[in-house]
């Protein structure tokens, strides 16, 4: 049962941050799993029976979800084998992660954050999703509006094509989502202490499934392209 990240959590983090090697972390891996490792699993144990009703093939076992604390430092100036924070990412079973669609979760000593998008640049999809704008612009727009996200403080992010033209039939409030690079919709005002609280599932929770209409619009997306891409 979740019942808030404990402060220990956060204290690993910070100590991490400052003694980040791996002699020390192997003096610290007992206290990694039960200060860490076990409430970000308990945190996703809380949340996979409702994210189910979402996508019933989601990735929902702790070990698949939660990154990695140990660092890939091949193709990085930085060397620090460590993690100071820590994400969870919910996404279909056996999918890679590059360009994948996922609600996330991060949280970190500087960090609480949720919300929905693809991993980086998924350019395929988001040809495929402009595509759909300007044939069908209503639809669309009627599927964002039901996400209600201004309500749940939901905002889109991300890069965005800034010479890429946009169609005369999509509305002003579609516009930035047609010419969107790569597509993040995340939570603002969040308040840091939210992290040490038991409610913290549920207030994720209802901002999932509040994104819920525009997960299944990007997944049927997705799943149309790679399925044209396994014809080819």
């Amino acid at each position: 049962m979740f019942t808030g990240f404990p402060e220990e959590t956060l204290q690993f983090f910070l100590d991490i941050r400052f003694h980040n090697s791996i002699s020390y972390f192997e003096e610290q891996r007992e206290r990694f799993r039960q200060d860490v490792q076990a409430p970000f699993y308990a945190f996703i144990e809380e949340l996979a029976p409702r994210l189910r009703t979402i996508d019933p093939q989601m990735e929902l076992r702790p070990y698949k979800c939660l990154a990695r604390i140990r660092r890939d430092t091949r193709f990085t100036k930085d060397k620090s084998p460590y993690r100071d924070h820590l994400w969870i990412t919910f996404r279909r079973a056996g999918e890679p992660r590059e360009q994948s669609l996922n609600y996330w979760f991060e949280f970190g000593p500087q960090t609480l954050e949720w919300g929905l998008g693809f991993w980086g640049e998924n350019r395929p999809v988001m040809d495929r999703l402009r595509r759909q704008m300007a044939a069908q612009p209503k639809r669309i727009q009627d599927i964002i509006d039901d996400c209600r996200l201004p309500e749940h403080h939901l905002v889109k992010s991300g890069p965005e094509f800034r010479r890429m033209a946009v169609p005369e039939n999509i509305p002003p409030l579609l516009q930035t989502w047609y010419r969107s690079k790569e597509l993040y919709i995340g939570r603002t005002n969040v308040k840091y202490e939210w992290a040490f609280d038991e409610k913290l599932p549920e207030r994720v929770w209802r901002d999932y499934r509040a994104m819920a209409p525009l997960y299944r619009l990007l997944r049927g997306i997705y799943d149309d392209v790679q399925a044209e891409s396994s014809q080819d």
